[in-house]
């Protein structure tokens, strides 16, 4: 991904072992699908430096770079996607970033709470 706030995320905050809400936004609904885990902290993204790649950034150079991305490790998958809609009508996740109009970054920090709750929706243990 190509944006400067959640290349920051990636680098500067996402920690191994970190839990992750796996986040479709391209499905039907889009919603959290299930969990992840950082298994590798933020290092510098090579395909920045791969020239006719689609992430190619002429900026970017091993000894500069300026693309960052993690590793990810597989957890678990959810019965059913928790849809958008619902995670904006549940208590506890009204300031959890992806509920706000407009917001549209890929790499998004949430709180231990909202990680709980969103996990019990998709866990079906939360009604």
């Amino acid at each position: 991904m190509r944006n400067f706030q959640a290349r920051n995320f990636m680098r500067d905050v996402m920690q191994e072992g970190d839990g992750v809400l796996f986040y479709a936004s391209n499905a039907e609904p889009s919603g959290v699908s299930g969990l992840a885990s950082i298994c590798r902290t933020g290092y510098p993204d090579h395909y920045a430096w791969q020239a006719g790649h689609k992430y190619f950034d002429a900026r970017s150079t091993e000894a500069k770079p300026v693309w960052y991305m993690v590793d990810l490790a597989f957890v678990e998958r959810f019965p059913a996607t928790v849809p958008l809609a619902t995670l904006k009508k549940t208590p506890g996740l009204e300031e959890m970033m992806v509920t706000k109009k407009g917001s549209r970054l890929s790499v998004q920090p949430v709180t231990p709470a909202e990680y709980d709750i969103v996990t019990a929706l998709g866990r079906g243990t939360r009604g």
